[in-house]
């Protein structure tokens, strides 16, 4: 073997390490300098302990076995709330041919007027009162997904301006087409 021969196999050699270690240190140089989300693929905050619609007060037995999206209403219904209704709202007719499998539920605490309770369309939501004494979950507004066997999954707080509305429907979007996309039950 000549010395061209030589310095051009080793160029190759080296090349071929290299395409094979630069992928694996700049992997680890992302993990380690956070450069990357840690795993988190939801869009709403993940509930750590185990809550159920039982420890919430709710029995109802129209809501079993189907996917809810509960939205705990506040005191009193202003424009924010009414665009959070359209929002949650134009979510569930997103979702398509999983519409079957998925609920809206309004949980109001306190009596709702007429104007208010012609709001919320009985065709699209199912209104329930929340108990006397509410879990501490419940006392704001949010909203929460909730699996067909009663467990509050994920919670998405409600947005505080009409600019984050676009995006609070897509975030919640997002999670329940992930959740309808992986469940086999409801």
């Amino acid at each position: 073997m000549n010395e061209v021969q030589k310095k051009k196999s080793r160029r190759n050699l080296l090349l071929v390490i290299g395409a094979f270690v630069l992928p694996i240190i700049l992997a680890k140089l992302a993990l380690t300098q956070n450069w990357l989300d840690a795993g988190v693929t939801n869009k709403g905050l993940l509930i750590k302990n185990q809550v159920t619609l039982s420890d919430l007060g709710i029995a109802d037995s129209t809501l079993n076995n189907m996917w809810l999206i509960l939205y705990v209403l506040p005191t009193q219904c202003n424009e924010q709330c009414e665009q959070t209704l359209l929002s949650v709202n134009n979510t569930f007719v997103a979702l398509g041919r999983e519409m079957p499998r998925v609920k809206n539920v309004a949980l109001y605490q306190h009596p709702l007027t007429e104007k208010q309770f012609s709001q919320i369309d009985a065709t699209k939501w199912i209104p329930i009162s929340a108990p006397k004494k509410p879990h501490t979950l419940v006392k704001q507004p949010i909203v929460l997904l909730v699996d067909p066997l009663g467990n509050i999954i994920l919670a998405h707080q409600t947005p505080k301006t009409f600019e984050q509305q676009p995006m609070f429907g897509k975030g919640i979007l997002a999670d329940m087409k992930k959740l309808l996309k992986y469940s086999k039950i409801g």
